[in-house]
């Protein structure tokens, strides 16, 4: 089966583990949709007067709940911030599936009976539905989180260097162990999660060489009950602290009860689990809807590959737990300059993968484009790559 086949399986394999019917919101019509880098439409300048509407109305699809407190609860934020800041439009639906017609016919009539000039859609499995839709609306921006497709006119995709915060998490989380055993909740084993687990661990081995880090696969984004599950068997095999790659509070709710130790995922989620979490890597998307926003409305749209990092604030690491070592937090923050400075990079050499096979050399830094294919686990990880 080839790579690509194998993806879109996963892909497929991911909506039916999605809560497909949309949540209550106090803003929302009927529809489930509600009002509340550096890409636009066509320059104004070369659109016809009937496209031109003085508000500039940017529409929002979202693949999970706003409520998930996780990925889409960040994106939410991201779009109320740049409402905020642009003044534009900025209605959005949620729970719609990466399969199916429902997505097309939501972006449709935000596009048609709303006016939209661009559409953010924030999950993997809507690309090839945005890019056919680019084509149909040459007038209209699109931008799509996590994707590799775009188009010279009017579709871009963005993303941000989530390995980078999740190693600085890591290092909290090799610090706090007692047992060297670090439970991993992941969601399907496609790139950029192994990015982020090769990243994790690394960076626990950083500060704790004798750390192994156990790998359950749950091929979801949002299911509390299996996520929670699968903590709770690494739980009682032995771990003591658990991390994740999904959207809900499950697993540190698990760890909580379990007297364990617990690193999130997507936002700051201390409240839900406070006694168990450590930290975690979060997203912060508000300066690039801004920045997106404001070049719809001064006509400078040019559609690019973003992939952000600390640098640019896209990803940031959430406060850390006061029994963090002091040492650790001296070092967590010396790499962050680190990372921040563009001086050192987490998959830098040497590395070594699961079968002993050094996979980057010392001192030699892996390019962005075998990051973003990452198809191997790192010595350390206890799991397959492939589920």
């Amino acid at each position: 089966m080839s790579k690509q086949i194998f993806l879109k399986l996963l892909v497929l394999m991911a909506v039916f583990a999605l809560v497909a019917t949309a949540c209550g919101n106090d803003d929302s019509d009927a529809q489930g949709t509600a009002t509340d880098s550096d890409p636009t439409s066509v320059p104004a300048e070369n659109m016809d007067s009937d496209d031109m509407h003085d508000e500039v109305v940017a529409a929002f699809v979202y693949v999970g709940p706003v409520g998930d407190a996780g990925w889409t609860w960040a994106h939410n934020e991201g779009r109320r911030q740049a409402e905020s800041a642009t003044g534009a439009s900025t209605p959005f639906v949620e729970n719609v599936p990466e399969e199916g017609p429902d997505f097309r016919n939501f972006v449709v009539d935000f596009i048609e009976n709303e006016q939209a000039d661009v559409v953010f859609a924030t999950s993997f499995g809507y690309m090839d539905a945005m890019e056919e839709l680019a084509g149909e609306y040459p007038n209209v921006v699109f931008e799509h989180a996590s994707g590799y497709k775009k188009n010279d006119t009017n579709f871009g995709n963005y993303f941000g260097r989530m390995y980078q915060p999740r190693y600085l998490s890591g290092m909290a989380a090799g610090a706090l162990t007692a047992t060297n055993q670090i439970g991993y909740v992941a969601a399907f084993p496609i790139p950029e999660v192994l990015r982020g687990i090769n990243a994790f661990t690394l960076g626990a081995q950083r500060v704790n060489p004798d750390v192994e880090v156990h790998v359950t696969w749950t091929f979801t984004w949002f299911d509390p009950a299996i996520e929670g599950d699968s903590a709770r068997a690494l739980l009682e095999a032995g771990a003591d602290v658990i991390a994740m790659h999904q959207d809900s509070t499950a697993p540190g709710l698990a760890a909580q009860d379990a007297g364990a130790r617990w690193v999130s995922y997507n936002s700051d989620m201390s409240a839900f689990a406070p006694d168990a979490f450590i930290t975690a890597p979060i997203w912060n998307w508000g300066p690039y809807y801004t920045r997106v926003i404001e070049a719809v409305q001064d006509g400078s749209y040019e559609p690019g590959a973003y992939w952000g990092g600390m640098a640019d604030g896209i990803v940031d690491l959430a406060p850390l737990a006061d029994d963090v070592p002091e040492a650790v937090v001296a070092e967590i923050e010396q790499v962050r300059q680190a990372l921040e400075a563009g001086t050192w990079d987490v998959f830098t050499g040497e590395i070594v993968d699961q079968d002993g096979n050094v996979v980057v050399a010392e001192g030699e830094t892996m390019n962005d484009g075998d990051m973003l294919g990452m198809e191997f686990l790192v010595a350390g990880v206890v799991g397959s790559a492939t589920g």
